[in-house]
């Protein structure tokens, strides 16, 4: 938001009228076709206009009514990502005239055409789009630009500094500060809160920030957020970390890397998530967040988002360059992705898994549990707990804490320090998919998986998404469920059904 001083201006104002429009962020005005401020400024639809009120000023993208009794002749409709930023006070008339073109756009177009962008380009790219100047349709040129494979490990440096830049930066009075992130396209592969927990037991700082979904069926905040409060801010962020230790929050809510939330955004409607920028987003937040040490997990497999050894290889590489240039301590894995981790997929499913491996109950996901011991070891390792080498004293380590309960009490603890512990929720509506004939399960699509997860109404609807009932190698009786379909309504549940009915090669099976 920025403030809006005294300037001239065109001689129409008109009242503002709050739609209720969800424009996905985007501001958005609406005028009358007949308006005499359409008229007299030459404006047409999807023109970006900066819109002037008596404390701030917006640039907005404009739609055009051209019927209808939604808007008086003398009132301007606003979305709610527009009234949220204007906050107009009663009474408060608005004036409009052509937004000024962004600088930044030469830069997006030079990209566009393969040129090699400098820091001062990519600061004035991230700076436009934190300030509003950028339209969605301008970002998304920008992030397709950037996915073309033509950025060097140079831009890729610079592109992540730009982002730390953008927003507020973490500090912490302690030398050592471990972080863990996973690259993700792994359904259910819900590792964090348990990760989180065990190396805050031990006695290490792990002040974790994480998304919400992308591409995917649930983000560990999006799952978190069925257990505990995460939109904390930086202050009540310290307050926890200085509690407990760690904390376990949407970096979005603290304006840490605020570009990367929107960028974001715009990557989700694309179902677009390039190297160039996963790099960026994931070192951006780590270095925004006051990490010192970062574990990076990659899943690959041939229907995870890096699909094989060659890509992973080379998102490694690059993740060791820039994390280097940043000055981050990194370890990277590269991990099984060949099928869904533990049994749940979606928000409130993964946080039922997550609690059983925390609970130690007979029947938590031994994979959920196996692979979070393995990334809490390289933590615990990377944390200088054990000597370095010592991956098996670091796993015993970690396994001793899950198994004596001081990894329940201390998660326990930190969902209390941000403001709630609570159970996750159960679906209303569920409907099992039965395996159409007895064999062995030999492979698992996870993409088509995710899809009729989100279909069901994951991530946004909390308790949807799908309960998984075998694992590759596992053996299915005729009639046997595959999986379970859960929804928060009959219409969703309904559409996810169709979804999985015409993709019959979600599963392959071995018939026997």
């Amino acid at each position: 938001m920025e403030s809006a001083e005294p300037r001239d201006g065109p001689p129409f104002s008109l009242r503002p009228r709050r739609l209720g429009v969800d424009t996905h962020h985007e501001p958005v005005v609406v005028l009358r076709a007949d308006s005499p401020v359409v008229r007299a400024e030459g404006f047409e639809a999807h023109a970006r206009i900066e819109v002037l009120g008596e404390r701030a000023s917006i640039v907005a993208t404009l739609n055009i009514l051209s019927s209808g009794g939604l808007l008086g002749p003398d009132e301007v409709g606003l979305s709610e990502a527009a009234w949220a930023r204007l906050q107009p006070g009663a009474g408060e008339r608005l004036r409009f005239r052509f937004a000024r073109p962004s600088d930044a756009m030469s830069h997006v177009r030079a990209k566009i055409f393969g040129k090699h962008l400098s820091e001062g380009a990519f600061e004035a790219i991230i700076g436009d789009t934190v300030a509003g100047r950028l339209s969605n349709v301008e970002i998304a040129a920008f992030l397709v630009a950037c996915a073309a494979g033509s950025m060097s490990r140079a831009e890729v440096n610079d592109l992540t500094r730009a982002m730390v830049h953008s927003g507020a930066r973490m500090s912490w009075p302690h030398a050592l500060v471990v972080d863990k992130h996973c690259i993700g396209g792994l359904p259910g592969n819900r590792t964090t809160p348990i990760v989180v927990s065990i190396a805050t037991a031990l006695g290490l700082i792990m002040p974790k920030t994480s998304s919400r979904a992308i591409t995917s069926p649930a983000g560990t905040a999006d799952t978190l957020e069925t257990i505990t409060c995460v939109d904390l801010d930086l202050a009540r962020m310290r307050r926890v970390v200085e509690a407990e230790g760690g904390c376990m929050v949407w970096g979005g809510a603290m304006n840490m890397s605020p570009a990367d939330d929107l960028l974001i955004r715009v990557e989700r409607m694309l179902d677009l998530d390039s190297e160039a920028q996963l790099v960026a987003s994931v070192l951006s937040k780590k270095a925004a967040a006051g990490s010192t040490h970062v574990v990076i997990d990659i899943p690959t497999g041939p229907t995870a988002k890096v699909r094989s050894a060659e890509q992973a290889q080379s998102l490694l590489r690059a993740l060791y360059a820039s994390a280097h240039a940043l000055g981050l301590r990194m370890v990277g894995l590269i991990s099984d992705g060949s099928q869904p981790v533990g049994r749940g997929v979606g928000p409130a499913l993964e946080a039922h898994d997550v609690l059983r491996v925390l609970r130690r109950h007979p029947q938590a996901s031994t994979d959920l549990r196996e692979r979070s011991l393995d990334l809490a070891a390289a933590v615990i390792e990377l944390g200088g707990l054990v000597p370095a080498g010592g991956t098996a004293a670091a796993r015993e380590l970690a396994a001793g804490a899950l198994d004596d309960g001081r990894a329940l009490r201390k998660f326990q603890a930190i969902c209390e320090a941000q403001g709630a512990f609570r159970e996750p929720g159960v679906a209303p509506f569920q409907r099992p998919v039965p395996s159409p004939c007895a064999g062995r399960v030999q492979a698992i699509d996870n993409r088509l998986l995710a899809r009729a997860a989100k279909l069901a109404g994951a991530p946004h609807a909390r308790s949807a998404g799908l309960l998984l009932g075998a694992h590759v190698g596992e053996r299915v009786e005729r009639g046997q469920p595959l999986f379970e379909l859960h929804a928060e309504s009959q219409g969703e549940l309904d559409y996810a059904l169709d979804f999985v009915q015409g993709h019959p090669g979600m599963f392959h099976l071995e018939a026997q």
